[in-house]
This record gives C-alpha cells, structure tokens and sequence, in this order.
C-alpha cells in the first residue's frame, strides 16, 4: 500500500507546481512561501488534532527533535529555492530539475543510512541524472 500514498504524493506536488507557478505571479517569492507554508502548517496541525495524534508528542526523544528540526530547515530551504526557481523558470524545468533530489536522496540513504544500492535503484537514479542534464542543457 505504500506505493498509492507515493502516486498520491506524486500527483500532489505535480498539483503544487502549477498552482504555484499561477500564485507567485507578480509575487515576491518568499512571501509565497510563507503563506505555502502558513496552510500547511494549519492544516496539518487540524488533522493531528482531529484524530488525536498530538498526544504522541511527549513521547519524543531529544533525537527525534533534533532530526525533524533540521528536516523541517532543510523543507524550508527546499521550498524557498523551489518558489524563487518558479518564479524565474519554465515550471515543467524545475519541477523536473527538483526531482534530482530523487537520485540524490539514494547516494545519501547509501552513505548515512547504510542502504543498498539495487541495479534498478542505480538506473532510475542514473536516468533521472540524464533527464536532469537534458533539461539544463540549452
């Protein structure tokens, strides 16, 4: 069942170029971004609270903050170079460039989390690096 929320997530952030391109249209990029970020804030905070997920939260290990702090920097810093990239370019460039993060997501769950690197894993890597240079290239 994982590869259906993956499809879903995948559908919803091609959704999210397009209605972000649209929105950062005579927009300052990092003011976009932060109303991005002020709804989804919000809403994902509706749904913990709804289903009683909060609770969890004492539960946290020092370990556990620290990771999904500088997972929530890295997010922020992802989106603010995703918007101003929006803003200047062709949305189907970055958004295709953006998903370089694939291929390198795979060399950093080799290198921090220990990972195996498949053949297929290597070739949709490596092919996504290829498509990543074709749509740099002028």
């Amino acid at each position: 069942m994982w590869w259906i929320y993956a499809l879903l997530s995948a559908l919803f952030a091609a959704l999210t170029a397009i209605f972000a391109k649209i929105g950062v249209e005579n927009v300052n990029s990092n003011l976009a971004t932060a109303i991005r970020t002020v709804v989804v804030l919000i809403m994902i905070w509706l749904i913990v609270m709804f289903r009683n997920e909060y609770k969890g939260i004492s539960e946290l290990s020092q370990r556990n903050w620290f990771f999904l702090s500088i997972s929530g920097l890295a997010t922020g810093l992802s989106w603010i170079f995703y918007f101003k990239a929006l803003q200047m370019g062709e949305v189907s460039k970055v958004a295709g460039i953006d998903k370089l993060s694939l291929a390198l997501t795979v060399i950093f769950a080799i290198i921090f989390l220990g990972e195996t690197l498949t053949w297929k894993t290597a070739a949709g890597a490596g092919l996504i690096v290829i498509g990543t240079l074709f749509l740099i290239w002028k």
